[in-house]
């Protein structure tokens, strides 16, 4: 058996570390599959699974060259694709990483039209807020927040966010809103890193960074759970502003010390290969990269703008 095949036995376990699994897959015996995994073992002199009583799973080795043989037979499945003409079409599997919340106050309208306007394509969507290895991670598609090191990565920006105060009318008609952050040491403070004794807010000050360091009356441990809490009165959160949207927009939450916020990070959809990238990817990108610029999220500063008008 040659390489191109072993390949494709191993990363028939890419769904789920079943040898069973992968047979079925494959439409082959769990033999033939065992045999495959261990000449590619005995050949690159290492351990690709690591065998229990509750079944297999990949070792870092293993992962690691999983990542590749995916990368790599997408490739060829890509190459023969064009030979025969179906690079126009958007069809296969896509890999997308996105930022915590995108889903709920971003993405899913995106992605349910996308999916409608292309039923040939598979999405796997993964939420993560880091900066990923595109190629070890066989990410097709990313949104990132934030400045972009250098890379050979395509970057094609979509808008920009920033990192908020808000709080809700009640708790601020009760406590009158901090005219400047210095006057948060004086507020009921909602912290979104659990356990911690106090919270680390940055803001700018005359172009100056400084950190407001306080005890927090509530910590949650998720964003979703701090906006909630400062909707319900409970106090102010800092969070970035789109997970913020729905809340300001509906009037259920007010941004404060706008003045002293930091400079607006910028929002990115990066993808690898340019003009060479499969038609699903093109499709992704130019679908979600028209979204993201006209959705209001990405353009923080026309929340104000959007908020309905205070019934005084």
């Amino acid at each position: 058996m040659d390489r191109y095949h072993e390949m494709l036995m191993f990363e028939a376990l890419s769904e789920r570390p079943s040898l069973a699994a992968a047979a079925r897959r494959l439409d082959v015996s769990g033999a033939t599959v065992v045999r495959a995994i261990a000449r590619l073992e005995a050949r690159l002199g290492v351990a690709l699974l690591q065998r229990s009583t509750r079944g297999v799973s990949l070792t870092e080795s293993g992962a690691a060259f999983m990542a590749d043989c995916s990368r790599i037979l997408k490739g060829i499945e890509e190459a023969e694709a064009s030979a025969k003409g179906l690079h126009v079409q958007a069809q296969g599997n896509l890999t997308v990483l996105l930022p915590h919340l995108f889903s709920r106050y971003v993405m899913t309208p995106l992605l349910t039209t996308y999916l409608e306007a292309y039923p040939e394509v598979k999405v796997f969507a993964h939420y993560h807020d880091r900066y990923p290895n595109m190629n070890e991670e066989g990410l097709d598609v990313a949104v990132l927040v934030g400045n972009l090191p250098s890379s050979s990565l395509i970057a094609r920006p979509v808008g920009y966010v920033r990192m908020i105060v808000c709080g809700s009318p009640a708790y601020l008609e009760a406590h009158g809103a901090p005219a400047a952050p210095e006057d948060l040491k004086h507020h009921r403070l909602i912290g979104i890193q659990a356990y911690r004794e106090k919270i680390n807010w940055d803001f700018s000050t005359q172009g100056i960074q400084t950190t407001i360091k306080a005890r927090p009356r509530v910590s949650c441990t998720t964003v979703q759970a701090a906006l909630d809490a400062a909707a319900y009165g409970a106090g102010l959160t800092r969070c970035l502003s789109y997970p913020a949207y729905d809340y300001l927009h509906g009037g259920r939450l007010i941004r404060v010390l706008e003045p002293f916020e930091l400079p607006a990070l910028p929002v990115h959809v990066v993808y690898r290969e340019g003009r060479k990238a499969a038609m699903r990817v093109r499709s992704f990108v130019d679908h979600i990269v028209e979204g993201l610029r006209e959705h209001p999220a990405m353009m923080p500063d026309a929340l104000q703008a959007l908020a309905p008008p205070s019934a005084d």
